[in-house]
């Protein structure tokens, strides 16, 4: 053995320790800016009462996420493919900035409003370098994994932000809850700024230089862009209308906890799934699957939705549904590469938002007959089959 190689050894370890590290601190900064965009969901009523506003007015500081997600989405894709480590920067700090506004006045809707403002324009800079920092810091073997640990820690930040609310406030009230997510926001962005300085991550070859305009001929991306407006649209719906429908066929009060055994479900799935669906390379029987799943679990709840019949089905339906979401930006980094990576990602993840936004509108009208609703959801599903159906059939030549 020459000299060099313990040499070459340790340095491997101490990159892959900083890789993981870095992987840490991204899935964490990944977990906050969705913990910050539900600040106020679960604890509504109590907002508008410290706030003085009505709780519409505390409901439209979500909804400004989303809405400047759609605009941000690609531009933030192509920044995290020209410039990542500026780009992530910038998500980060303004992530931490979002968070620390917000204690200006704990008391003022107008602060608490700049503050989601400044938060909304760190998501697209943060999620959408979910696949490229997996692709510039992590070995083939070990991005799958990656990935899916990002795209885990999206699901952890929800249900955190959802179920944490509520007892901050009662112990604290509004100060405490917005002093504890600024606290959690400055570690994370600190921790991402400081590994981005320590972590090695792989050159790109060749930048992208054609803007926009090679995505019309990536069908396989438009196609897993479609699954994905239906699969995020789904999950949006439940997480939006399952506790007046459940309330609706006699079992009140269920709607939280229900959504909380999907998310974790979820959580497990997309951190485990993907790994061994891609290594076989079933993703489109996979992703057939999980479509196929939506649609039964919704028509099954039609006829039996008793809590613990419910829990079941909603459990097995999270853990195969979410996995989608990295199983699908696995694809598309493994199709267009990881000079094009970012803008992929925020292709798929702006038809996600969008998904989200219709599905939500599309159950509406239907909500106060839960059955008929249940079933609107299942017939939305449908499509996503159809669209999974028409995906390569040979993985390795898409």
């Amino acid at each position: 053995m020459s000299a060099g190689a313990p040499q070459a050894e340790r340095a491997e370890r101490v990159a892959g320790r900083s890789r993981w590290a870095l992987l840490a601190a991204f899935s964490l900064l990944v977990a906050t800016t969705q913990v910050l965009w539900l600040t106020f969901a679960p604890v509504t009523v109590e907002s508008a009462r410290a706030l003085g506003v009505s709780e519409g007015l505390v409901g439209d500081l979500a909804v400004v996420n989303p809405l400047l997600f759609v605009v941000l989405a690609l531009p933030a894709g192509r920044f995290v493919d020209r410039s990542f480590h500026p780009t992530l920067v910038a998500g980060a700090l303004f992530t931490a900035a979002g968070a620390l506004v917000r204690l200006v006045d704990p008391g003022a809707y107008g602060w608490q409003l700049a503050g989601q403002l400044l938060a909304s324009v760190a998501q697209p800079l943060v999620l959408t370098a979910t696949t490229t920092l997996a692709a510039r810091a992590f070995p083939a073997r070990e991005r799958t994994t990656a990935i899916a640990v990002g795209s885990a820690a999206q699901f952890v930040g929800v249900l955190v932000g959802a179920l944490a609310g509520a007892p901050l406030v009662a112990a604290g009230g509004l100060p405490l809850l917005l002093g504890v997510h600024a606290g959690l926001a400055v570690v994370a962005a600190a921790a991402v700024v400081g590994m981005l300085r320590v972590a090695v991550l792989a050159p790109v070859a060749q930048r992208d230089a054609h803007g926009l305009r090679w995505l019309r001929d990536e069908p396989l991306l438009w196609r897993l862009a479609g699954l994905l407006l239906v699969g995020v649209g789904v999950f949006n719906a439940l997480a939006t209308w399952l506790d007046p429908v459940m309330a609706g066929l006699g079992h009140p009060g269920t709607g939280g906890p229900l959504i909380a055994v999907t998310t974790l479900a979820g959580v497990v799935g997309a951190a485990l799934l993907p790994g061994p669906v891609a290594a076989r390379r079933r993703r489109r029987m996979f992703l057939v699957g999980a479509t196929a799943c939506t649609a039964a679990v919704f028509a099954l709840l039609v006829v039996a939705n008793t809590p613990v019949v419910a829990g079941v089905l909603l459990a097995v339906l999270g853990f195969v549904l979410l996995a989608g979401l990295p199983v699908a930006l696995e694809w598309s980094e493994a199709r267009v590469g990881v000079a094009r990576s970012g803008t992929a990602t925020a292709v798929l993840l702006l038809a996600g938002n969008l998904g989200g936004v219709l599905l939500v509108l599309l159950v509406q009208p239907f909500v106060g007959t839960p059955r008929v609703a249940l079933v609107v959801i299942a017939l939305a599903a449908l499509p996503g089959a159809l669209l999974a159906l028409s995906l390569p059939r040979r993985e390795e030549a898409a």
